[in-house]
């Protein structure tokens, strides 16, 4: 069974939003040093219940929030997606170091990312 692993949200202003989420809630937040700005999110402690995310600068062709599910297989799971009606909108590409990532959308139009954790992955 795979479950929801991350979330993101999109928004105008990466550094007020950080802000925001630090001062309200309490939340880490760490700039990734990755190929966009884009900020990984800690909303508590890992043997509590809950997930961690990610703030980034909003996009017209992405809903301002969305989860990511963990997959063992981006592949499959796109197989999978595809054959049951739902839409691949951004296909598997990699993030270095960390795994494999795309975005699909539903039956219903939901947007949503799948994961497949690869160290490995250039």
């Amino acid at each position: 069974m795979s479950r929801v692993v991350h979330f993101e949200m999109g928004v105008d202003d990466p550094e007020r939003a950080v802000a925001f989420y630090e001062t309200v809630f309490g939340w880490k937040t760490n700039k990734w040093d990755g190929p966009q700005a884009y900020w990984l999110v800690t909303t508590g402690p890992d043997d509590q219940p809950g997930i961690n995310g990610g703030i980034m600068r909003r996009r017209e062709d992405m809903p301002p929030t969305f989860n990511t599910i963990g997959v063992s297989s981006v592949d499959e799971a796109l197989e999978k997606i595809a054959a049951n009606g739902g839409t691949i909108v951004m296909p598997k590409f990699s993030i270095p170091g960390i795994g494999y990532q795309a975005y699909c959308k539903d039956t219903e139009g939901n947007m949503f990312g799948i994961h497949q954790i690869e160290p490995s992955a250039e």
